[in-house]
C-alpha cells in the first residue's frame, strides 16, 4: 500500500491553491496536466485525470468480455485474427 501524506494548502483569491510536491509526485502530475475531484459530502478525492478515465472505462467494460464470448487469451487471438483478415479483404 502507497505511504498516505497529509498537507495543507491555501486557497488564494481566484480559488486557487498550489499542490505540495509530494502529493505531485504520488499523483504523477506534471505542469499543464489536468486533476479531477469528486466531492462527497465533505470530502473531496483528487486524482490524476488520465487515471480517473481508464478506472471509469474499466468499470464500464467490465463483464463485456465476456458477453462477447472471450473467455480465454485463445478467444481474443482468434477475434484479432478474424478482424486483421476482415481488413485486408475489404
Amino acid at each position: 500500500m502507497e505511504r498516505m501524506i497529509v498537507d495543507n494548502a491555501k486557497v488564494m483569491a481566484k480559488g486557487q491553491i498550489t499542490l505540495p510536491k509530494d502529493i505531485r509526485s504520488m499523483l504523477k502530475l506534471d505542469t499543464g496536466d489536468r486533476v479531477t475531484l469528486v466531492c462527497d459530502g465533505d470530502q473531496v478525492i483528487m486524482m490524476n485525470s488520465a487515471v480517473y478515465a481508464m478506472k471509469m472505462l474499466q468499470k464500464d467494460m467490465k463483464g463485456e468480455a465476456v458477453i462477447a464470448g472471450l473467455n480465454s487469451d485463445e478467444d481474443v487471438m482468434a477475434l484479432i485474427k478474424e478482424m486483421r483478415s476482415e481488413e485486408k479483404g475489404q
